[in-house]
């Protein structure tokens, strides 16, 4: 991994879940979701990551990887949320 890359990543975890904000709760720590490239087999760019939490990432009920059609109600589609984290950047 470049390094440009792993800044982007960093600043990105740092900004907190995404979807925790959304309820109203800032700065949960985050680690990386990654954006499918729509390719199947092809690897998501390090660019195209959101910020989400454990419990909305992967370890519950209302995480992406284990209901994403519920998330996705929730909070938005990937797509928007990606766009949400860029503006959060500026």
């Amino acid at each position: 991994m470049k390094k440009p890359e792993r800044e982007h990543l960093k600043k990105v975890a740092e900004l907190g879940c995404i979807a925790c904000a959304k309820l109203g709760y800032h700065d949960t720590p985050a680690e990386i979701h990654h954006i499918p490239s729509g390719a199947m087999g092809k690897r998501s760019s390090h660019f195209n990551v959101i910020p989400l939490c454990p419990h909305h990432h992967r370890t519950s009920k209302e995480s992406y990887h284990l209901n994403p059609i519920w998330f996705t109600e929730q909070f938005g589609t990937q797509t928007e949320l990606l766009n949400e984290t860029l503006q959060w950047l500026k």
